[in-house]
């Protein structure tokens, strides 16, 4: 056992020195340093584990919605040059590929890169895909594309803050009639009950039964710490009160880093019938050319997204028609442009507002 611990930790820091050490590879084959904060080095880092790749590559839904996205659109593809933007294991790249691409420019800002070249090598495509290991923003391509496709979606859509780096390729690199893969991106909310949040505070009232010792004093810590961040799982259709409201629907290949990088958006909602209000949950959706749609909603397939939660400190008792006006705002922290600063401020009926901001760190539970 010892001897895996010591095997474990070498490889692992080697993963890490990699990616600290990571360079950008120009089209003339010299080398740049990667210009990033410590956030993108940590970053990188954890795109450079094979765990994150693993749980992205078994939910079928995303990849197989990508894969039937390219290969459907194989007239826009066959014989054209494409960029890969954040690659990872190269599997879109060999998609790419496979519907007819003629060159694919799989750019990867972490250490997986070496991996994704012998990806290439094993699936005998490195004539025509090459890795380029760096950060979007820092690399050269030795030639404009006629198409990007990336997997630049985080949970809510904006977290990991990954989207601006594909507009980035999009303005630099793509031609002016180029396509971009995934089209359009829209992002949701409504609000939501929890059946179990109220069982899970009694575990506080339950300790004087238990153990003879009064904790109802730790119900309002609870709940402040359920409230400060996000939290990611697939919750039932039926825990959604009201239909959702549509935040946002961007067409990727008009917006632009200010757009998705400040979000500010009213919304209204009307509750189906009596219930409690917990929270407000947010889903998005992608689609692609030839009506291919990626949907994280609870009312489809589940993905590896799931769908994000925000919770109320105070629960709120609803009825058929109660009416939730409300606003959120959706912008990169200041310290560490990955993580999300989330401010949704509400009301029912008209009545007392309420404001709450959340921060989505890499401690979303």
């Amino acid at each position: 056992m010892d001897l895996l611990n010591f095997v474990y930790k070498y490889f692992r820091k080697k993963l890490d020195d990699d990616t600290e050490n990571s360079r950008t590879m120009s089209s003339n084959g010299e080398e740049q340093e990667i210009k990033a904060g410590s956030q993108d080095k940590e970053y990188f880092q954890s795109y450079a584990d094979v765990g994150i790749h693993e749980e992205m590559l078994n939910d079928v839904v995303r990849t197989n919605a990508y894969r039937y996205a390219i290969l459907k659109n194989y007239e826009k593809i066959r014989g054209k040059v494409v960029a890969d933007v954040g690659a990872g294991t190269g599997i879109l790249s060999v998609f790419c590929v496979q519907a007819g691409a003629k060159k694919v420019y799989a750019i990867e800002g972490s250490a997986l890169a070496k991996q994704t070249r012998l990806v290439v090598e094993e699936n005998k495509m490195a004539d025509r895909i090459t890795v380029l290991q760096g950060r979007a923003e820092d690399v050269k391509l030795p030639e404009k594309v006629d198409v990007i496709v990336s997997e630049w979606m985080g949970y809510a859509l904006f977290y990991e803050s990954m989207l601006p780096s594909v507009l980035h390729i999009r303005d630099r690199w793509m031609k002016k009639d180029g396509v971009i893969l995934p089209s359009s991106a829209s992002l949701y909310i409504a609000p939501f009950s929890d059946d179990e949040i109220s069982e899970r505070l009694e575990t506080w009232s339950a300790m004087k039964e238990k153990y003879k010792v009064s904790m109802d004093c730790m119900k309002t810590y609870a709940k402040q710490c359920l409230s400060y961040g996000a939290h990611v799982r697939c919750i039932c259709p039926e825990d959604v009160i009201a239909h959702a409201c549509q935040l946002v629907n961007f067409d990727l290949s008009k917006v632009t880093v200010q757009e998705v990088t400040d979000i500010q958006r009213n919304f209204e909602l009307t509750c189906f019938g009596s219930s409690v209000l917990h929270g407000f949950v947010l889903w998005f959706t992608v689609s692609f050319p030839e009506n291919v749609i990626l949907s994280t909603s609870p009312y489809s397939q589940s993905t590896h997204w799931g769908q994000t939660l925000f919770y109320n400190e105070e629960e709120c008792d609803v009825r058929q028609d109660t009416q939730i006006q409300g606003k959120i705002t959706m912008k990169p922290n200041k310290a560490k442009p990955r993580f999300l600063d989330v401010n949704i401020g509400f009301q029912i009926d008209k009545h007392n507002i309420q404001q709450k901001s959340y921060y989505m760190s890499d401690n979303i539970t």
